[in-house]
This record gives C-alpha cells, structure tokens and sequence, in this order.
C-alpha cells in the first residue's frame, strides 16, 4: 500500500508532484468516490483520518502509530461529525483540513530537505497556482472562473447559448480547448475553456473528451468519471457520480 511506503521527494519538482498527486487522491474521495467515503467514515469507529497518497489514491484509516509520525498527519476523527450535520457541510470541513495537510506535508519536504527562500517560494507559487480542495468540493472554483468568463461577453454568450442548445435531453460534452480567442464562435469552448474538471480539480487534458453533468452542471474529465465518447451518445441526461449518489439525509 502506498501509505507503508516511504516516500521522500528532494527537488522542488518532486514535492509538487508529491502534493498534486495527494491532492487528486482526496478529492476523489470528496467527489467522485463520495458515496464510499461516506460508508468508510462510520461514526462508530475509531478516530479515522483521510489520507491522500502520491499515486492519486485515497484512504481512510487509523493514525499512525509511531509518535511522531514519518510525515504530519492529518486531521483525527473525520468520522465523529459525518452525522452531526448536513452532508455537503461535512464534506467542506473535511476538504478544508485536507487543504491544511497538504500545505503541511509539502512544508515537511521542504524544512527536511534544506529548501532556501527562493525554493520555498516557487513551491508556494506551484501550489498557489491550484484551486484548493476546499473550491473544487464547493465549486467556488469554477463559479469564480464562470464569473470572470462570462463578465467579458455575458450577453452574447447567453443568446449563443440559447440558439444553439437544440434538445434540453441532450447532455452537453465536447473536446474542450485551451482559453480562446474573443473572435473564435465556438459556444462550447466558451462555455468550459477556462472550467476546472469536478474529480481532479484540474483544467489540464485540452485535447481529451469532457462530459458536464445536467444537474450540478459541472464539467469532468470523461477518463476521470469513466463515460468514453461513444458512451455519451446514448445517454439522454448525464449525472455525474455525486449526483447519481446523493439522498436525503436525516
């Protein structure tokens, strides 16, 4: 298991490639694997913390048992508020304190293997340059994005938008494309050119096929929520796997 493995990345490269990789892992469980992050953190349990893993992998387990620790760990007893409070509440607390642990893993690498100012700072920068966890969860990340996108030219893309969404039972997806220019009339490159996908967090992949789902309206790596091209044809309304999981909680 990635978690028994000791992993010590050196260079400035290596730390943020360490904190990208947990980073996709935990919100992974904060969105796509939702539904079985919930069952893993049953109250009942002992104190359980949720752990991201260089391999873009997630668990949820026990602390550590040597005091102290290889690496900080992350914060105890996620489990203990699962069902003190409203579901999407819970997930932002968690996403906050993984937010926390990240900051401070990268912040081991650095202090333990001697990283000057000027490497202190361009990790910072590397890491600063990524919507938090918290953002992705809450989708303030790409509200903020949809704000700024759609200040610049509002009117015209709404009515672009309402000419040529032919069939509202038809899901929207496409191959998206880097930020455009002003001039370029294609209406669903503006719609996501700048979206960050709802299971990595990321914008990357220009190249690759992204579905968006009709309830949260949020855009997704088709490899990230497993639906190819060929799938998407036939499907009529896309939920992505928060969505299709949610219900009523008491």
């Amino acid at each position: 298991m990635d978690g028994g493995v000791p992993y010590n990345p050196r260079s400035v490269e290596e730390v943020f490639r360490d904190f990208k990789g947990r980073r996709a892992g935990m919100i992974k469980a904060l969105t796509t694997d939702v539904e079985e992050f919930y069952q893993q953190c049953d109250p009942e349990k002992e104190n359980l913390c949720l752990y991201g893993f260089p391999s873009e992998q997630w668990e949820v387990n026990l602390p550590a048992e040597e005091v102290p620790p290889e690496l900080p760990e992350p914060a105890l007893g996620i489990n203990f508020a699962r069902d003190g409070m409203q579901e999407k509440d819970w997930l932002s607390l968690v996403a906050v304190h993984s937010d926390a642990w990240l900051l401070s893993v990268a912040s081991y690498f650095g202090a333990r293997f001697g990283f000057d100012k000027a490497d202190r700072k361009r990790l910072f920068n590397m890491i600063n340059d990524l919507p938090t966890i918290f953002e992705v969860v809450t989708g303030a990340a790409k509200k903020q994005m949809k704000e700024r996108s759609s200040g610049l030219n509002h009117s015209s893309y709404k009515s672009k938008s309402n000419s040529k969404q032919g069939s509202e039972a038809q899901p929207k997806y496409s191959k998206p494309v880097p930020p455009k220019e002003e001039d370029d009339d294609d209406e669903e490159d503006e719609e996501h050119g700048d979206a960050l996908c709802g299971a990595c967090g990321e914008n990357n992949g220009a190249d690759e096929f992204w579905i968006c789902c009709d309830i949260c309206e949020k855009w997704f790596h088709g490899k990230c929520v497993k639906i190819t091209p060929a799938k998407a044809e036939y499907i009529k309304q896309y939920k992505c796997p928060s969505c299709n999981n949610k219900r009523a909680r008491p």
